[in-house]
């Protein structure tokens, strides 16, 4: 790559809206192509296409109980005083090929998930049932290698059971033939269970984007490691790959690059080998230790068509500042965000977020929406033309702020879980007024 080529600048009086710049990074972002995964390798992923029962589940009718297999002309009108005494012919267990069969005057004790013998209409639960011991009611079996015994002789039952009594029929579940899950599904445990359930060892998925956080800034110190003057704790790239995860990425973490061109070049260049999408924060703005879009430079190399970082302000409060643009010779997707903690976090959720999720092939890209009322003991100030994007606290239809507005208070930030959205238009928003807000959780 030529480092020579100047980064995508667009004209510095243009003011994006967050519509715009959404619209920008999602008519780039292209879903990943599908691949063929193991089931738990693929959970979290996307179907993309449906998957179609190949047999009945369950395949047979079974047993919902430990208890008898009757047929229930033997145990019409049984009861305490005078129950139905019948032969024990043996027993049948979860997945007994050959089962004994049931005939007039006979039983076979049989388990849970064990299939229905021949000749037997209704499963009797163990408990209206002596066991076997000659004895009243029961509440369990005895293992059968402590009284294998149990197999046989005779059992008195208490009461009777109507037809397909404590039966579980084959197909009940899904029919062979009916669509078990549609293309589109993301695959959590239960989707993983029913794939297994019907015999799919492997599924056609898209996979989970790999996304790579990475922050700037030469004060900022790893978690754990002592600080020194006018140094910080790096909380941008855990913060940020803690989100990507919640969007269904795999996040690689990257640790803190300092304020030096060649090294975030470097650095970002070594990345792009494992990356669907670059995130990086820090080094946007104005200032003259704002490096990313330097480092970035490269990335308009006239060889590669098409690619290019955009630097561009927004008409957005937290989150003026932000890139968006493809990098390397795929053509990566990379979104450069502000370095301020509340400012990316924001920054992330209306803008990576989608970016993960369109990835992924999923329709469904954005955080949930709300109408709620603002409760506020003074009201909400907002610079007109800057679509504001507020920390507050959502519940039953109403919403508080939590913290200042200062781009800075990650405390604040750690006690929201949702934004108060003020349109560009208002600058004052008092209490009692109904807003828009973005559910976080």
């Amino acid at each position: 790559m030529s480092s020579s080529a100047a980064p995508h600048t667009t004209d510095a009086d243009h003011l994006w809206s967050v519509d715009e710049h959404l619209e920008d990074i999602l008519s780039t972002v292209r879903p990943l192509e599908p691949i063929e995964l193991q089931l738990l390798d693929a959970q979290g992923c996307v179907l993309v296409e449906d998957v179609m029962v190949p047999v009945s589940l369950p395949p047979f009718d079974n047993s919902s109980m430990d208890g008898y297999a009757v047929r229930v002309a033997d145990v019409e009108g049984a009861g305490e005083e005078f129950p139905a005494v019948l032969e024990v012919v043996g027993d049948v267990a979860a997945g007994a090929a050959d089962p004994v069969r049931v005939g007039p005057g006979q039983a076979a004790r049989i388990m849970t998930g064990a299939p229905l013998p021949p000749g037997a209409e209704a499963v009797v639960p163990v408990e209206w049932t002596d066991g076997g011991l000659g004895e009243g009611p029961v509440s369990g079996m005895r293992a059968r290698s402590l009284a294998p015994e149990g197999a046989e002789g005779h059992v008195r039952v208490h009461r009777p059971a109507e037809a397909r009594a404590h039966v579980r029929a084959k197909g009940s579940d899904v029919q062979a033939g009916e669509r078990a899950l549609e293309a589109g599904t993301v695959l959590g445990p239960p989707q993983i269970a029913l794939l297994a359930a019907i015999g799919r060892g492997t599924v056609r998925v898209r996979p989970r984007p790999r996304v790579v956080v990475l922050s700037t800034g030469s004060e900022l110190v790893q978690p754990g490691e002592p600080l020194a003057d006018g140094q910080i704790f790096d909380s941008n790239s855990f913060a940020l790959a803690a989100a990507a995860r919640d969007a269904g990425a795999i996040a690689y973490r990257v640790g803190a690059v300092a304020d030096d061109t060649e090294t975030l070049r470097s650095t970002i260049e070594d990345q792009l080998i494992r990356a669907d999408l670059l995130v990086t924060t820090g080094g946007v703005s104005v200032g003259a230790y704002d490096v990313v879009k330097e480092a970035l430079a490269y990335a308009g190399d006239e060889d590669e068509a098409g690619a290019g970082v955009d630097f561009r302000r927004l008409a957005m409060q937290p989150g003026k500042p932000q890139g968006f643009g493809s990098i390397g010779p795929d053509h990566t997707p990379l979104l450069a965000l502000p370095g301020n903690p509340v400012s990316s976090y924001v920054s992330f959720e209306l803008f990576v977020r989608p970016a993960v999720r369109a990835l992924m092939g999923l329709t469904d890209l954005h955080r949930p929406r709300a109408r709620a009322t603002l409760r506020t003991k003074e009201a909400l100030r907002s610079p007109r033309g800057r679509r504001q994007f507020l920390r507050g606290a959502y519940a039953d239809g109403e919403v508080s702020p939590v913290g200042g507005a200062g781009s800075h208070l990650i405390a604040a930030l750690a006690h929201a879980d949702a934004l108060i959205v003020v349109p560009e238009d208002v600058e004052s928003v008092e209490s009692g007024t109904e807003v828009e807000v973005v559910l976080l959780g």
